[in-house]
């Protein structure tokens, strides 16, 4: 018989905080010596469980039990959800308010703009994607409330949005769906205080509303009457099962300048946090951006972009959106060096700098100790072919140039021994652990130039 406490002390000691997490909550069913069945509390920690670490823990059993054992996981909702009939699955049916005005009232703050279909998915926010994609589905059943928080511009007011949009949409002008910054939300507070219509600002919040989101709360912090009243409206409406959803740019626990008995509760339901995206995330995004503008990017301007603009999805699309306005202006094609002339002006108040050909090849001649010229050379043997290789892979990724202007730079080079280059790195990259840590050890090396 399989012992789930043995295996979860297993997982415990092989995972982080984090990932453990995941695990803690899991209750047995039911265990023998085939099949270990486990229940979570929701169909959206079965459902994450189930797509990212089965393979965690069929490994984690077969280490103990030298044997391979059947894991499934359930839920205490799979019933139910296997009996809601198709043209409602997904969502969690809200009753329809009395009072349809208060749900026209809010209907204005939701950019419609922002959904999930255009919300550009990677590592860096994919949990927070699938949180918020979870809580659309079943608003006041998965969490509650889901606390999203992150840098600027990292895309927590679009997912706040596209929830928003997507209840409803889904909906039918059901739920009412009030979408407010905290800001908005203070100053009405004040002026409810102000004009003595406490009573109205109270009802219009705490009965008029079924999906409450609110973007940047930390705004709230040290505004005592507004701490007051958003405590109890997240109150009633938490104990009414209404949903609510919360952006900030810190996590709850390093929010010591709010009030503790709201960071308590933010803390009830799930904490995600979004992070800068990834290489190809970056480079994902501006092609949906390009796309949403009926242009096409090159993929050179792309990766170039994709790898000097870093810090958030806004910069990256404004960065975009300068250079097809330039492009327009001058009726001109969009190229790298367009790029690189829009991004000396974005720039040039910035401590980053463009990062050049030569720049590239310095820092991996020095790596591998060898000369710039050997870089640069015929030579075929393998302690200076090797780093040619790498060096033009880097070239490519980091500045975008042609194949051709990459040949140019590296001694005369025909492009097509570029293309060859690259695409050898590559694949390398994917199945050569040795290759991916130098690769990962320069990158880090020519980014900290970049600053």
């Amino acid at each position: 018989m399989v012992d789930w406490e043995q295996v979860l002390e297993a997982i415990r000691k092989k995972s982080n905080p984090q990932v453990f997490f995941w695990f803690s909550p899991l209750k047995v069913v039911s265990q023998d010596s085939q099949q270990l069945l486990l229940k979570a509390n929701s169909s959206f920690d079965r459902d994450w469980i189930n797509n990212h670490y089965m393979d965690f823990i069929a490994e984690s059993v077969k280490e103990i039990y030298s044997t391979e054992i059947a894991v499934k996981i359930t839920c205490d909702s799979e019933q139910a959800e296997n009996e809601t009939p198709a043209n409602n699955a997904g969502l969690e049916k809200i009753s329809k308010p009395s009072n349809n005005d208060a749900r026209s009232l809010f209907s204005g703050f939701l950019n419609p703009n922002y959904t999930f279909d255009n919300f550009i998915v990677g590592p860096s926010n994919q949990f927070a994607h699938a949180a918020s994609l979870a809580v659309a589905r079943k608003p006041g059943q998965s969490y509650n409330p889901l606390f999203i928080y992150g840098g600027v511009g990292l895309g927590k007011t679009h997912l706040l949005n596209a929830v928003g949009n997507h209840i409803s949409a889904v909906t039918s002008n059901h739920a009412r769906v009030c979408s407010i910054s905290a800001e908005h939300f203070t100053n009405e507070v004040i002026n409810s205080i102000k004009s003595n219509k406490m009573e109205h600002f109270r009802n219009k919040y705490r009965v008029g509303c079924d999906v409450l989101l609110i973007d940047d709360i930390q705004f709230i912090a040290g505004k005592e009457s507004t701490q007051e009243e958003f405590f109890h409206t997240f109150n009633t409406l938490y104990e009414s099962k209404k949903q609510i959803i919360l952006t900030s740019d810190k996590s709850p626990k390093d929010m010591s300048y709010l009030e503790e008995r709201l960071r308590s509760r933010f803390q009830w339901g799930l904490i995600t946090d979004i992070q800068p995206p990834e290489t190809e995330t970056r480079i994902a995004i501006l092609k949906k951006k390009a796309e949403s503008e009926n242009i096409v990017i090159p993929d050179e301007v792309a990766n170039f972009l994709a790898q000097n603009i870093i810090s958030n999805v806004r910069e990256l699309e404004g960065t975009l959106t300068n250079i097809i306005g330039y492009a327009k202006l001058l009726n001109s094609q969009i190229s790298v060096d367009l790029a690189k002339e829009v991004l000396k002006n974005i720039l040039k108040n910035d401590d980053r700098k463009v990062l050049s050909i030569e720049t590239i090849q310095k820092e991996v001649s020095n790596y591998f100790g060898i000369k710039i010229n050997d870089i640069k050379s015929n030579k075929k043997q393998k302690n200076i072919a090797f780093p040619r290789q790498i060096s033009m892979y880097l070239v490519r990724r980091y500045t975008g140039a042609s194949f051709p202007e990459i040949g140019e730079k590296f001694g005369g080079k025909d492009h097509s021994t570029v293309i060859h280059a690259v695409n050898k790195i590559e694949k390398l990259l994917e199945d050569d652990l040795s290759v991916k840590n130098t690769v990962n050890s320069l990158s880090r090396s020519i980014e900290s130039l970049r600053g």
